[in-house]
Parts: C-alpha cells; structure tokens; sequence
C-alpha cells in the first residue's frame, strides 16, 4: 500500500514538474518581428511550439481555407524552438497544429505579437485574434496580442513586458478553458507604459471610403481607406486606456447572443408566437 501512495505521488510530482504547451501563432507571418518578439517573451515559460502562416494574413477575420490543400513545413526560425509554416489562415495553423503537430490541445495559445492595432471593432476583422478565438473555441484558454505600432522597426520592449506578465497570470490563475483575452499595447516607451487596465471594447469604428484609380491598362481598381472614429466617451474602454498609456485587456467571447434583445423579443413578440 505504501509503494502504491508513493508512486501515485510521484505521478503528480512528475507531472507538476512538466511544462505547459504553448501554441504560438499570429497573422503576419512566421517571419515577422512581433511573432519573433512573442517567443522571446515566454519561450522559458512551457514548451513553446509555433504553426503561422508562410505569408501575412491580416484581415483574415475566422477564415479558413476549404477550396484547396493546405500545406504545413518545419521552418528552422528559432533557436531551439519547433516551429512550422502554413500556407493557410490563421485560423487553419491553429486548427492543423491541434490535430496535425501536438496530437493534443495545448494548455495555452498566445497570437501576436500583431504589427497593429486590434482593439475596439478591428476584434472582428483581425486574423490575430480569430486565431485566438480558435483556440478558445477548442477549450484552449488564448490571448492576442497588438501592438500599436505597423512599422517593421517597432519596438516591442513595453510588449514583450506585458505578455509575459500576462501569461504568467494566465498560467498561474488557470482561467476557464474558454477564456479569451484582447490585449493591445500602446506604441510608447516602456516607461511612459502606466500599467494594465481591464476593459471593454469601445464602439469605434472606421469611416470608410474607396479611393477609385486607373491602372495602367484603364481599368479602374479601389484601394480601401478609411479614418477611426471613436464614439465612445467612456474611461473604461479599450481606446481610452490606450489613449492613456495603458495596456487594454478586454475579455472577448465567442458567443455572439444579446441577451438583451433576446430577453425583450421574448416579451414583445410573445403574442405573435
């Protein structure tokens, strides 16, 4: 009896000693810095694997790719890292990396870090976080992660900070499997970074417009533009914190409902049941 309560122990000893799966992945690509950034941030933290797109995907949104094969390479990136290219979405590289590369889902999937912003309504169109949502989807507690910078010389000093911060609480607290959480980083110096503020998403939107142009051959071609626009004056958003010089976290789910609306219908429209 003492030999079985040792080993038992020795199971839970084992596996308290081994290190979370990490999937990482984003929509810029395997070769963008901020993925780079992301690794460097946690790569001490689990055992990190990475699956991203061969090219960039921003945009994206929660497509994935049905009309032809995919395809999936090891890629030799980073030091000491396994990591692979898709030639999908970044909805695909979570899915293959699930059933194709780990054979399990891992404990953590972080995406980023995005060349970008994605708070307030870019949550919807962002490859960066329909990545994340995934991976939430598969009872995979995720994160994005944004920074507010599109240059390709960003400096990710203040991000790489907040996402190991963030993922050391994410992997201490152990938050429900379908836990989802937008963070967008301000494009400040690391010191002028206040902190972290939890929020909501604001309601902002981009005016839009097309500009129309003439190719060489006289054939007229739009190019999409378009100028932010907050509409929200609350100093608990996503935009105000950021505007402020705090790191945004807003928790996202994947449950579309109103439940508002759906608890007034069921009242108002009762009678035409």
């Amino acid at each position: 009896m003492a030999k079985a309560v040792k080993a038992v122990k020795a199971v839970k000893a084992a596996k308290k000693k081994e290190k979370p799966i990490i999937l990482i992945t984003n929509d810029d690509g395997v070769t963008a810095p901020g993925i780079r950034n992301l690794i460097e941030a946690v790569k001490d933290l689990g055992h990190i694997v990475v699956v991203a797109p061969d090219k960039a995907q921003s945009g994206m949104g929660h497509a994935i790719t049905i009309g032809h094969p995919l395809r999936l390479s090891a890629v030799n990136l980073f030091e000491g890292i396994e990591a692979y290219q898709c030639t999908g979405t970044p909805v695909d590289c979570v899915k293959l990396a699930v059933d194709k590369i780990l054979h399990r889902k891992p404990d953590l999937c972080l995406s980023g870090i995005n060349h970008g912003a994605n708070h307030s309504i870019n949550v919807i169109y962002s490859g960066t976080m329909s990545a994340a949502m995934e991976a939430a989807i598969e009872s995979i507690p995720s994160a994005g992660f944004s920074l507010l910078d599109y240059s390709i010389e960003a400096d990710f000093t203040g991000a790489r900070k907040y996402v190991r911060i963030i993922t050391e609480l994410m992997l201490k607290k152990k938050l429900d499997k379908h836990s989802l959480l937008n963070v967008n980083i301000p494009a400040v110096p690391e010191s002028l970074i206040k902190g972290m503020k939890i929020c909501r998403q604001a309601y902002a939107k981009y005016e839009e417009s097309f500009l129309e142009r003439m190719d060489p051959h006289s054939r007229k071609y739009y190019w999409l533009t378009g100028e932010f626009q907050n509409f929200d004056k609350g100093r608990d958003t996503d935009v105000w914190a950021l505007e402020n010089n705090y790191v945004s976290v807003v928790p996202v789910q994947f449950d579309l409902t109103n439940y508002v609306l759906k608890s007034k219908l069921e009242k108002s429209w009762k009678q035409n049941q």
